[in-house]
């Protein structure tokens, strides 16, 4: 019997591209379908019969991207970090520094460390000062960084991991209490922010020795934000912290300088950067519906910088221009010398919470107060501050007292405040005192060709 491979080299086929030819009336016919596959996803190589690679199926580009895609996407599901897109590395502003060069200094020279660790991911990082310092944009910096190699990090605010932990024991519970401690026992690179002196039960400091101690000894790369003095630390977590073969320490309270910002400023750069005249409503690729939302948010917000009366909530994805616009009604504000609090809703919380140590600086009823009774208020990014109980009260108690109050509200989110009516969203909601503008539209950032990019106070 003649073999196979004899017997196909009689048959004139040469070129795989004849088999797609004829079977083009097999394939779905789809709108400007991929040129190299024809929309069909796979090619095979164009070499002879009896070539080693004759037949080998490759997928093709196309769905190399949409594969990559997906990959990122789910990574960002479980890392933690949707709500911090904002905070990477190309993001960080040092326009603090510039004007102090000791200052300037020493940030390059913590930046270039905490980079070197970005690159290695080997051992534990630490990064403590005080708050302001950006601590935590620096480590959310690192976890996206972690995702664009490809890697899982899961990024965690301390004072909500006792949270969730405490509440896995409710019987209504959607996640067992093994269940998320193993996660955050093992993930492969794990981000503690915010560990400190808050955390005071017997109980909760034995789940983070457990935790700590665990990673310790498996030397699993850990990241780990720090506001308070080490120096109070329970000793056995210090011990773990301070060990220098398993990791290194950058103190950020030298990154400083001391005209930088306090909470409810708003920084030159953004008042510079972030006006009505700069707004970009001639974008690319901007559908007809997308350019009518830009317009009826930039229109909305004009007319609430000449008359603050009520609240506007504007909201979207990210990168749409929420804070921009909310930006640029508070600079039409304080050119009338009027009292505009701007606050980043998770730094917020964890300003209120800072109060709170007896170390602070601020009383906790002083900075409570000169929230609840702003002339203007901006709450940037409410709904994905860290939902722990104490933050969600302390948000329902400014937001209640400003709405009995009628007091002058922005609110940026990324929640359309539909799909859950709770004492918070209802406020939101009230057509009497409250304006809700969608802004649908792509993220202007990811625009190569866009001149206006976002300022981060972190």
């Amino acid at each position: 019997m003649e073999e196979l491979g004899k017997i196909l080299k009689k048959v004139a086929i040469t070129n795989t591209s004849e088999d797609n030819k004829s079977n083009e009336s097999l394939i779905p016919k789809k709108n400007n379908p991929c040129p190299e596959c024809n929309g069909v996803g796979w090619q095979t190589k164009n070499v002879p019969v009896g070539h080693q690679d004759f037949g080998e199926i490759l997928i093709c580009s196309c769905q190399s991207t949409k594969i990559d895609t997906e990959k990122t996407k789910k990574l960002y599901r479980y890392s933690n970090l949707e709500s911090l897109k904002r905070f990477k590395f190309e993001t960080l502003k040092d326009d603090y520094w510039k004007s102090d060069t000791t200052v300037n200094l020493e940030y390059l020279k913590s930046l270039t460390e905490i980079k070197k660790y970005t690159d290695s991911l080997k051992g534990w990082l630490i990064l403590t000062g005080p708050h302001g310092s950006g601590k935590t944009h620096l480590a959310s910096a690192i976890g996206h960084s972690i995702i664009d190699k490809g890697h899982l990090v899961l990024f965690v605010h301390v004072p909500d991991l006792v949270d969730h932990l405490k509440s896995t024991f409710h019987p209504t519970s959607d996640t067992s209490y093994s269940e998320l401690f193993e996660q955050v026992k093992n993930t492969p690179y794990l981000i503690l922010d915010d560990l400190g002196l808050q955390i005071s039960s017997p109980w909760a400091q034995e789940k983070l020795r457990q935790i700590l101690n665990y990673r310790y000894n498996l030397e699993l790369p850990t990241v780990i934000t720090i506001g308070e003095n080490l120096s109070k630390f329970d000793p056995y977590i210090l011990s773990r912290i301070k060990d220098t073969n398993n990791g290194k320490i950058i103190d950020l309270s030298k990154t400083i300088s001391k005209t930088t910002t306090s909470i409810g400023d708003i920084p030159i750069a953004m008042q510079k950067t972030m006006t009505f005249g700069n707004f970009i409503l001639e974008r690319q690729n901007l559908t007809s519906d997308q350019y009518s939302s830009l317009s009826a948010a930039l229109k909305s917000s004009q007319s609430f910088a000449q008359n603050p009366d009520g609240w506007l909530t504007l909201y979207g994805e990210t990168g749409v221009g929420k804070t921009h616009l909310a930006i640029a009604i508070a600079v039409e504000q304080i050119k009338n010398n009027s009292n505009v609090f701007f606050a980043f809703v998770p730094e917020l919380m964890d300003h209120l919470r800072f109060t709170y140590n007896p170390q602070s600086d601020v009383q906790y009823d002083t900075l409570f107060d000169e929230v609840k009774n702003a002339s203007l208020l901006i709450l940037d990014d409410l709904g994905k501050e860290r939902s722990s109980t104490w933050a969600i009260e302390k948000l329902y108690q400014i937001i209640v007292h400003r709405h009995n109050s009628r007091l002058p509200t922005v609110i940026t989110s990324m929640l359309d405040f539909k799909d859950e009516l709770d004492p918070i969203t209802s406020r939101v909601q009230d057509g009497y005192i409250s304006q809700v503008v969608p802004i649908k539209a792509p993220d202007y950032r990811n625009k190569k060709k866009s001149s206006s990019r976002r300022y981060s106070k972190r």
